[in-house]
């Protein structure tokens, strides 16, 4: 697959993910929008999308300069996206802008090193969801892992860049927050399998 192929694998992601965005914003419950953000990764997995935060753990598997340079065109066409189609909801659903404001403004009042522990966890789980897709052939991961890291505070990367973009919130500080955010979000996604290589028989 060439460099334009995967970043456009990663704007389709970023479109999906924009769609989660919008249903959280729009439920009435914070339950129910985290059931039905769902629908993104579910998405995602089952099409064979590049999202940055389902593919970065696997670099602990194999990392080797290609490995890298996908992870990194998808998490760019992540950014594409969410800024596109983001921009597009804002103009299309004001009312979801108003409450993305909302929740970007508290997003930005939290400590960067707050914000990288939040993604950490984040990237936990979203390693764990695409882990279990992958190697089990199962949706269980996604639909308890996905509802797991919104109802706990915890940040992802990508849905993040779709909130500020859905808000038009855009500034240094966003910027500084989001780099906070993808940081996490890689070194948690990197943890469970680095941790697995070293408990495994060969490792000894």
């Amino acid at each position: 697959m060439n460099r334009l192929s995967q970043t456009v694998q990663g704007v389709m992601a970023g479109l999906l993910i924009i769609l989660g965005c919008a249903v959280y914003l729009a439920s009435a419950s914070v339950y129910a929008g985290a059931l039905l953000f769902c629908v993104a990764l579910l998405g995602i997995c089952m099409m064979g999308y590049a999202l940055f935060t389902g593919k970065v753990g696997f670099l602990a598997e194999r990392c080797t300069r290609s490995d890298v340079e996908a992870v990194l065109l998808a998490l760019l066409g992540n950014a594409l996206g969410t800024l596109c189609f983001g921009t597009l909801l804002r103009l299309g659903l004001p009312a979801l802008s108003q409450r993305a404001s909302e929740l970007c403004a508290a997003k930005l009042a939290q400590p960067l090193t707050q914000a990288l522990i939040r993604a950490f966890f984040c990237g936990v789980l979203m390693y764990l969801a695409v882990a279990i897709f992958r190697t089990k052939a199962s949706a269980l991961g996604i639909f308890l892992c996905v509802p797991a890291f919104i109802l706990s505070g915890f940040e992802h990367s990508i849905a993040d860049m779709g909130y500020f973009a859905v808000a038009g919130v855009f500034s240094g500080r966003t910027l500084a927050f989001l780099a906070a955010v993808i940081i996490g979000n890689a070194l948690g996604g990197l943890t469970l399998p680095l941790l697995a290589r070293l408990s495994s028989p060969s490792s000894r």
